[in-house]
C-alpha cells in the first residue's frame, strides 16, 4: 500500500513538473534558486587509532630559489576538523553589474588533536627529518561570519 502510494505522488510531482527543455540565455538569467546549499564536514586526517595507521606522513611543498629546490616538510599532519553552515550561493552585486558567487564561512568549527609534529626546511622531502622548527596542536572551537565573493568582469 505504502509504495503504490509513492508511486502515485511521484506519478502526480512529474505531471506537474511537465516536460524537460532548454532554456535561452535571457529564460536561465530569470531563473531563481532558493538560498543556495549548506553543507557540514567531519575531517579526520592519518587518525593514529586506526588499525594499520601510518607513522610518518608527509605535507611538502617545493620552491625553486638560486636553481636549487627547497622543500617545507610537515611531518605527521593529523587531527580532526568539525564544521558546519558553509554555504555556496549565488548573489546579485549592489552594483548591477552581474552577479557573484558566495561563499559563507562556517558559523562553527571544532578543532581536535589538529596540527602536525614537526616542521623542517630539506632539499629531499623524502628524507628523514632531521630538523625542527616547530610544532602546532589545536584543541578549540571558532565561530565565524561572513563571506568569501568571487566575480569575474
Amino acid at each position: 500500500m505504502k509504495r503504490a502510494l509513492f508511486l502515485l505522488m511521484l506519478g502526480i510531482g512529474a505531471v506537474q513538473a511537465g516536460e524537460l527543455r532548454a532554456l535561452d540565455d535571457q529564460e536561465l538569467s530569470q531563473v531563481r534558486g532558493g538560498d543556495g546549499i549548506s553543507f557540514a564536514a567531519h575531517v579526520v586526517l592519518n587518525d593514529p587509532t586506526l588499525v594499520g595507521a601510518v607513522s610518518d606522513s608527509r605535507l611538502s611543498l617545493g620552491f625553486n630559489g638560486d636553481g636549487q629546490m627547497r622543500y617545507i616538510v610537515f611531518k605527521n599532519v593529523r587531527g580532526a576538523v568539525d564544521m558546519f553552515a558553509v554555504s555556496l550561493g549565488v548573489q546579485n552585486r549592489s552594483d548591477g553589474n552581474g552577479d557573484y558567487i558566495a561563499i559563507g564561512l562556517p558559523g562553527y568549527v571544532k578543532y581536535t588533536n589538529f596540527g602536525f609534529e614537526s616542521l623542517s626546511v630539506q632539499t629531499d622531502p623524502t628524507a628523514p627529518v632531521t630538523g625542527n622548527l616547530g610544532s602546532i596542536n589545536i584543541n578549540g572551537t571558532v565561530s565565524l561570519q561572513g563571506q568569501v565573493r568571487f566575480w569575474g568582469h
